[in-house]
């Protein structure tokens, strides 16, 4: 027997958490690439091993910058297809704050990737080489990304909460 669109409205199952963590890893990487690499030029990828001081050096770094910007492309290509095949499968569409906590806590999730491993473990750049790598920099940028991931998780957790009485309304 087919179910009542009262019966299917109560057993939809709420939105994945992957599309808004993807979209905020791709887009902080974004922002980080496009504004720390490209108009403050503070760094660049590989630039504490390959300092970008010659056309060389620059070519290198330009290239790294280029797959990296790639790599966050490819986030928000698969933060796409997740909202499409969520969007398909007829799940609950995300309010703006279960959607924007998690693009927030992604974007800390990448800051602090990127400043324990790119700046602390490898080395491969720093936030502010341009200054000779004042540590400072390095921990405002971790502190950024437990900063962003507390307030992101707290804001996506209110709208989950919102999505879990509308999902049995």
């Amino acid at each position: 027997m087919p179910r009542t669109g009262a019966q299917r409205a109560t057993t939809r199952r709420p939105p994945p958490r992957t599309s808004g963590l993807l979209f905020g890893l791709g887009l902080g990487g974004f922002v980080d690439g496009i504004v720390l690499h490209q108009i403050l030029q503070w760094h660049h990828m590989v630039s504490a091993r390959t300092p970008p001081t010659t056309l060389a050096g620059l070519e290198v770094n330009t290239l790294a910058d280029g797959f990296f910007h790639l790599v966050t492309w490819l986030c928000v290509v698969a933060a796409s297809i997740t909202t499409l095949r969520a969007w398909r499968q007829g799940r609950l569409a995300p309010s703006y704050s279960f959607h924007v906590g998690l693009v927030l806590a992604g974007w800390g999730v990448f800051n602090l990737v990127e400043g324990l491993i790119d700046h602390q473990l490898l080395g491969v750049h720093h936030v502010r080489d341009d200054l000779g790598a004042p540590l400072s920099w390095d921990l405002g940028f971790l502190a950024s990304g437990v900063l962003l991931v507390a307030a992101g998780w707290a804001l996506h957790r209110r709208g989950a909460r919102t999505l879990e009485a509308r999902s049995v309304a």
